[in-house]
């Protein structure tokens, strides 16, 4: 079996869903370490105001993939700079995290505690909700006396690692360096489209979904990432070959540091949303308007499925957490059988 054939009988379950509605369209795609690569897309990158067709050059709000995609990656590249550790404290970037409160809990946090959302924060904050300015936001992030929980999977915790990232680069998020694909500034002609917007009192498309990162002048380290499938797929194959990352992060992004995570990642665990199939040495992770990728590297291959399952509205069960696990079911197994002897 060919990969686009392959691909073609994966994407079965997300027609399903573009044909019940549950979604307006997908982008499903697979690579493997040695390049090869299939993509297969339907359904339309727009529904409302007025219908576009779904693309392979469709660029899509990536959301929660920018945790991996730019944010991890980005942190890990800096280790391996040599210009912060792992295990260092956020305040050897931010050396004015809660600078009234000397012994505020937040001045012990390392990055790779963030990374792995080891820490007391909470998992979000209606942000945009206290204003729009940026700087001020930014300065309302280090300062704020958070309230204090047992680990659970953090915006905050990536916010605080994009303020680490402009200060150590010196350059803000939306004006970072990235590869081929990826933008924090799209062109909204090229986009899906995402929510109908009550706060913002319009349809969301070349714009970051996410009130947060939208408030913080567009990028953020929990979202603002743009991309297409081809540019989710060359970043999984700068992960699969080793291309992407020093042994040492490779190790790192593979590592548990909990139950369910790795340094940025989530590990497999049974139930999870890359479905069961895939091999225990796979980690993935998804993004709020409908984004997944996940890497087996045991079958030395990846997949990535974009969809815009927020648009309209995010307001309707979309049935996004069943599709996953079901094409994660359908891509592995047919991978496998098209492998076996």
């Amino acid at each position: 079996m060919s990969l686009t054939h392959l691909i073609e009988q994966a994407f079965a379950p997300a027609a399903a869903a573009i044909g019940d509605g549950n979604i307006p369209g997908a982008a499903l795609g697979l690579v493997t370490a040695d390049g090869a690569r299939a993509v297969h897309w339907q359904g339309a990158a727009q529904i409302e105001p007025e219908r576009r067709p779904m693309a392979r050059e469709t660029v899509f709000d990536l959301a929660s993939l920018t945790k991996v995609i730019f944010t991890t990656t980005r942190i890990l590249h800096l280790v391996e700079q040599g210009r912060i550790g792992l295990d260092d404290p956020l305040t050897t970037a931010i050396p004015d995290l809660r600078q009234y409160d000397m012994n505020a809990a937040e001045r012990r946090l390392t990055f790779r505690q963030c990374l792995a959302h080891q820490t007391h924060l909470p998992a979000v904050e209606p942000l945009y909700t206290y204003g729009q300015d940026p700087n001020t936001l930014r300065a309302f992030i280090l300062q704020r006396v958070w309230r204090s929980g047992p680990p659970v999977y953090s915006d905050i915790n990536f916010m605080l690692l994009g303020i680490a990232i402009e200060r150590i680069t010196g350059e803000p998020l939306i004006e970072q360096p990235l590869p081929a694909g990826f933008t924090f500034r799209p062109d909204p002609s090229q986009c899906a489209a995402t929510e109908r917007c009550t706060w913002r009192g319009r349809v969301i498309r070349g714009e970051v979904h996410d009130e947060n990162a939208f408030a913080l002048g567009g990028a953020s380290g929990h979202a603002g990432l743009f991309g297409t499938i081809d540019a989710v797929l060359d970043f999984a194959l700068s992960v699969l070959d080793g291309s992407g990352l020093s042994a040492q992060s490779l190790k790192a992004i593979r590592t548990r540091e909990s139950e369910k995570r790795t340094v940025g990642w989530e590990g497999f665990y049974a139930g999870w949303h890359g479905g069961d199939a895939c091999s225990p040495a796979t980690i993935g992770h998804t993004g709020f308007t409908g984004t997944g990728l996940w890497i087996d590297f045991d079958r030395r291959m990846a997949w990535s499925l974009l969809t815009n399952r927020v648009h309209p509205s995010r307001h309707r069960d979309s049935g996004i957490v069943a599709l996953r696990r079901a094409t994660g079911e359908q891509v592995v197994t047919l991978f496998d059988a098209r492998v076996r002897p």
